[in-house]
C-alpha cells in the first residue's frame, strides 16, 4: 500500500490496476486480523499492525467528519448520465433536487440532451454543452469553449471536454468538464493508454489556465490514486473526506467520477442515490480561496 508507486506500469499498466483498487486492501487486512484472532496468534496480530497503520495513513482521513459549511462554499454535482439512460427527466430532477450550484454531466446524447436542458432550466438558467459533456449553473457562464483532449488514435468525431467561466458571488472560477476514455481490464493487464494520453492533454490545458481558481468535474475513468491521472492530481486538490465509490452503480468498487480543484479545497465528496445510469452521481462541497 505504501510503496504502490514501485509497482511497474511498463507491463500491462499493473501499477495503475493496483491503484484503482488500493482502498480495498483494507478489507483484506481485516480478514487477516479476524483469522489471527481465531488462531490466537499474537505474532500475526503484531505483524498486521504495519498494514493497518499504512491503510489508516493513506485512507483514514477520508472517514473523518468534514468541517461545517462556510460562506464561500460551492456545492457541485458530477454525473455520467449514461447514453443508455431511459429516464433522463427523472435523472435531471434527482440531480437538481440535491440543490447544487453547478452540475457537470457526461454522455449527453440526443434526444436526451434536450430533456436535460428542459428539466434543469427552471433552477439552472445558465448552461453550456460541447460534444457530449455539459455544465448547468445557477451563476452566469461566459466563454464556454471546447477543450481538445482527443487521443491521437481516435479518428472519428470525438468531443469530451469543455471550459467555461463561472461568475460566482465570491469571484470567477474556470470550470472544466471532461470525460476521459474508458479503460478495460484484460488478460494482459489494464488497457489505459488512451485515458492516460487524454489526461495529459487535460492537465496541460489546466496548467495553462490563467484564472487562479479552477474546478474540474468529470468521469475520469480512474481513481485519484491511479498514476495515470498524475497530470491532474499533481496540479489539483482532491477530496479531503469521503470515498464516494461511484462505479459500477450496482456494486460500486471505485470512484472514477471526480471533483478536483486548484486554489480551492474539495472538503467532502459523497454519492447520491442511483439514477438511470450505470454510474452513481457524486456531490462535493468546494471552498474557494484555499490551496
Amino acid at each position: 500500500m505504501v510503496f504502490h508507486r514501485a509497482v511497474p506500469n511498463s507491463v500491462g499498466h499493473l501499477g495503475s490496476l493496483l491503484e484503482a483498487f488500493l482502498p480495498w486492501l483494507g478489507p483484506v487486512v481485516v480478514v487477516l486480523l479476524v483469522l489471527a484472532l481465531l488462531r490466537r496468534s499474537a505474532t500475526t496480530l503484531v505483524a498486521l499492525l504495519l498494514p493497518t497503520v499504512a491503510w489508516a495513513h493513506l485512507f483514514g482521513g477520508l472517514l473523518l467528519p468534514a468541517a461545517a459549511p462556510g460562506p464561500h462554499d460551492l456545492v457541485v454535482v458530477q454525473h455520467n448520465v449514461s447514453d443508455e439512460n431511459t429516464d433522463p427527466a427523472g435523472t435531471a430532477r434527482a440531480l437538481a433536487g440535491a440543490g447544487p450550484d453547478l452540475i457537470g454531466l457526461e454522455e449527453l446524447v440526443p434526444p436526451a440532451l434536450a430533456v436535460y436542458a428542459r428539466t434543469l432550466a427552471p433552477n439552472y438558467p445558465y448552461h453550456g454543452v460541447r460534444g457530449t459533456v455539459g455544465i448547468w449553473s445557477k451563476h452566469p457562464l461566459t466563454g464556454t469553449r471546447q477543450v481538445d483532449i482527443k487521443p491521437r488514435a481516435i479518428t472519428e468525431t470525438w468531443s469530451r471536454g469543455l471550459r467555461t467561466v463561472v461568475h460566482t458571488p465570491h469571484g470567477d472560477i474556470a470550470a472544466y468538464v471532461a470525460h476521459l476514455p474508458s479503460v478495460r481490464v484484460r488478460a494482459s493487464g489494464l488497457a489505459s493508454s488512451r485515458r492516460d494520453e487524454s489526461a495529459g492533454l487535460l492537465g496541460r490545458a489546466i496548467a495553462a489556465e490563467k484564472l487562479k481558481t479552477v474546478l474540474l468535474l468529470g468521469d475520469l475513468n480512474g481513481t485519484v490514486e491511479d498514476r495515470g491521472l498524475a497530470p491532474l492530481t499533481s496540479r489539483m486538490n482532491t477530496a479531503e473526506r469521503g470515498f464516494a465509490f461511484s462505479f459500477p452503480a450496482a456494486f460500486p468498487m471505485a470512484r472514477i467520477d471526480q471533483v478536483m480543484a486548484r486554489s480551492a479545497a474539495v472538503r467532502q465528496i459523497r454519492t447520491l442515490s442511483p439514477t438511470g445510469s450505470d454510474h452513481l452521481p457524486v456531490i462535493a462541497r468546494v471552498t474557494a480561496g484555499s490551496t
